[in-house]
């Protein structure tokens, strides 16, 4: 059982669920008004703690700095939502709802309402916090049980102050909150890239001059110039002279050579993306006080 001492303690803290999952973050402890015992604790859940569960406390327990209870993170997270009203109580159709949902014995719970615990001596106070107006959970008692409607709320500041059932302060000033988006990012992997190198056989052509010998006749008469060579020889006989002729080929070879580099890299572009939620505000309207033009009735107040 989470004593009203630990309460500051698990306030703003994780959550975890039997198997040690993490839930999200505690927001709110709601106690009940007729005995001043912790009953439930809202937790934030969702992207940005967009989401708020109600999770019974009575069977939680504070570890270290984490709050444990014994319930299934997808258990918790399918609970029924439920509307704290303006005076920071839910309705008894609503907590008979989530009693019933997670399994709670209704008669045991009025059974425990009977009996003498750590009471405190502001039973029935709202609370407001940081995060928002502190609410309250509704316990409604059974017809004739004598049990008030209500639950009062701490918030996550654990600011504590005397308010009636309407929610009013002790120097009769009414709190106004509201809700706003957190907006932020996660940087999720959204593909990869990789340079594979290959190989590919591509046809070549290129022309090169290559060059031949080719044998050709020559004649000349004989003149006094080369009459000497002429007589030189027999006068008559055989003879053979033989000229070896020459040609270019063209021979083909390769050889690597780097030609470029190439690498990855990465550039970030920024691009405005408009995200969209809902929020809760609270609004106060006056009845039977008379406003600047003269008039008495009952008038909305932003």
């Amino acid at each position: 059982m989470i004593t009203r001492e630990q309460i500051r303690n698990l306030l703003d803290h994780p959550v975890y669920d039997g198997d040690g999952n993490k839930i999200g973050e505690a927001s709110h402890v709601f106690f009940d008004d007729v005995t001043g015992r912790p009953e439930w604790v809202s937790v934030k859940t969702g992207m940005f703690g967009s989401k708020e569960c109600f999770v019974p406390i009575r069977d939680a327990s504070l570890v270290e700095d984490h709050l444990e209870v014994p319930y299934r993170k997808d258990q918790i997270k399918d609970a029924p939502s439920v509307d704290v009203d303006a005076g920071g109580h839910l309705s008894a159709t609503e907590e008979h709802r989530l009693y019933d949902y997670y399994g709670i014995n209704w008669d045991n719970v009025l059974t425990d309402a009977e009996t003498p615990g750590d009471r405190s001596t502001d039973t029935g106070t709202g609370t407001t916090a940081a995060a928002g107006t502190a609410g309250t959970a509704g316990m409604a008692g059974a017809p004739g049980s004598g049990r008030r409607a209500g639950m009062t709320g701490m918030g996550a500041a654990g600011e504590r102050g005397g308010t009636d059932r309407a929610g009013m302060r002790g120097d009769d000033a009414m709190t106004v909150s509201e809700e706003r988006l957190r907006v932020g990012v996660e940087r999720h992997e959204s593909g990869r890239a990789r340079l594979r190198k290959y190989v590919v056989t591509e046809e070549v052509e290129q022309t090169v001059p290559v060059r031949h010998e080719e044998v050709r006749v020559e004649r000349e008469p004989i003149t006094e110039a080369n009459r000497g060579d002429a007589l030189a020889g027999p006068e008559i006989s055989e003879a053979e002279h033989e000229v070896t002729l020459h040609e270019e080929r063209a021979v083909v070879e390769t050889e690597t050579v780097p030609v470029e580099r190439v690498r990855l890299t990465t550039e970030e572009h920024v691009e405005n993306e408009t995200v969209r939620g809902q929020v809760r505000k609270e609004r106060i309207e006056t009845e039977g006080v008379e406003d600047d033009t003269g008039r008495t009735g009952r008038w909305p107040h932003k």
